[in-house]
């Protein structure tokens, strides 16, 4: 069983927080996917694919700014 840390993560995010977030967000993508584009053979969680993925430099993300709503 391989075990991915947050450690690992965070050295393509910057920080854990971050990397955990970005695999968090790319595991509720591949769940949207229909069960037939994924590719045969992966048992493995969602979760962790996407930590696999991410660990090993093969996940593009990028940050967006929050807009802030004005006070009313």
């Amino acid at each position: 069983m391989d075990v991915v840390t947050p450690a690992a993560a965070a050295e393509h995010t910057g920080s854990k927080y971050l990397g955990v977030l970005v695999a968090a967000k790319y595991a509720r993508e591949l769940n949207a996917l229909p069960r037939d584009a994924v590719p045969a053979g992966m048992e493995k969680k969602l979760t962790t694919r996407a930590l696999e993925t991410l660990a090993a430099g093969r996940l593009e993300f990028r940050l967006i700014k929050r807009r802030r709503q004005a006070a009313l």
